[in-house]
């Protein structure tokens, strides 16, 4: 059954392939995709990272006991 599967997953990645390549609909779709991906996951690092900041910009002095 395992390697049944492993010979599917891999002929549909095959027969995949070939459909982008041979495609020029399907090569302009899936690089508009990755486009709208590594823009989606440049502006979650960026939220992440305002995130990160923002605690440590605003953190209190701390008061000395006299």
């Amino acid at each position: 059954m395992e390697k049944l599967f492993c010979l599917g997953l891999a002929l549909g990645m095959v027969g995949g392939a070939l459909l982008v390549a041979n495609s020029y609909k399907m090569r302009c779709l899936v690089k508009k995709s990755q486009a709208e991906m590594v823009q989606k996951f440049d502006e979650m690092m960026d939220e992440k990272l305002q995130k990160d900041q923002k605690p440590q910009d605003e953190m209190p002095e701390k008061k000395s006991k006299k």
